[in-house]
């Protein structure tokens, strides 16, 4: 039998992780590229595994944090701004923060900055680049999409209906999208509005799926609803709400051009496995 080793499993409005506390590296650290693919994939497993849409691996390093994500399917993602909250809300309850001063996590899309009130932890998540546009489609239905990178590539189509029986559909398999302008892949967001400021979305992952929430995705979405919105003429402060399948997030894009992610994160388990 493997040996066995820690785990967390946590969620942001139901954005689900499994947590790997790691700090010096000895735990994982040996293992293969192929290796931790395959354990990222075991652990992410549903049915046979503990289930979750990436595994947050949590290293210290001499400057503070990095957050080690990977997606469901084992393959490694820049950034997940509803991960990056609950990797804090771990270290919050480990100790190993203090939710009184801001927390510095590195990751690949280099150093986030989160603040924490209460139950709500914000994340700095830097700023926005808003590219051209694209189309997306699902079987033969097909929408122009605004391009948004936000350490992750997005693109942003709003549609008429988020109803699972109509075109979107329920997103089983990744929408398409121009390989040319995303080679890597890409995370692809379907909006409505509900209101002034207020959106509602449901986004296909690469590398996870359908997810129930999304934390740079709703960055994006907020991005394209507000310059499409012309909400930002003065360059101030704009903030939006983003429902989202798994709960609510707000996002504000900030006067000097940063845009901020606010949300719940909670720790629902932990335990040991051999998986």
């Amino acid at each position: 039998m493997a040996d066995s080793y820690p785990f967390l499993k946590g969620h942001g409005t139901e954005n689900d992780f499994v947590l790997l506390p790691d700090l010096d590296g000895s735990v994982h650290g040996d293992l293969s590229a192929r290796q931790m693919a395959e354990r990222v994939r075991a652990l992410c497993d549903r049915r046979a595994g503990i289930g979750g849409d990436g595994v947050l691996r949590v290293l210290r390093t001499d400057g503070g944090w990095f957050m080690d994500y990977r997606n469901a399917d084992g393959s490694i993602a820049e950034m997940c701004g509803n991960g990056i909250r609950v990797f804090v809300r771990h270290l919050l309850e480990e100790g190993l923060a203090d939710p009184a001063h801001p927390i510095e996590v590195d990751t690949r899309d280099g150093v986030k900055v989160l603040t924490v009130d209460g139950d709500l932890i914000t994340a700095d998540m830097g700023r926005p680049r808003v590219l051209g546009d694209t189309v997306v489609g699902v079987g033969t239905v097909s929408w122009v999409a605004r391009q948004v990178d936000l350490g992750n590539p997005h693109a942003v189509a709003f549609v008429d209906s988020l109803d699972p029986r109509g075109p979107v559909g329920p997103l089983l398999d990744p929408p398409s999208r121009d390989t040319e302008a995303f080679p890597d892949g890409a995370n692809v967001e379907f909006v409505v509005r509900r209101g002034e400021r207020h959106v509602a979305m449901r986004v296909h992952e690469r590398g996870s799926g359908e997810t129930r929430s999304c934390g740079t995705g709703a960055c994006a979405v907020m991005v394209a609803a507000a310059v499409a919105d012309g909400a930002r003429p003065d360059g101030a402060d704009v903030a939006y709400r983003v429902d989202v399948p798994g709960g609510t997030l707000t996002v504000t894009w900030t006067a000097d051009d940063r845009v901020l992610l606010t949300g719940p994160a909670v720790i629902v388990a932990r335990g040991t496995t051999t998986l």
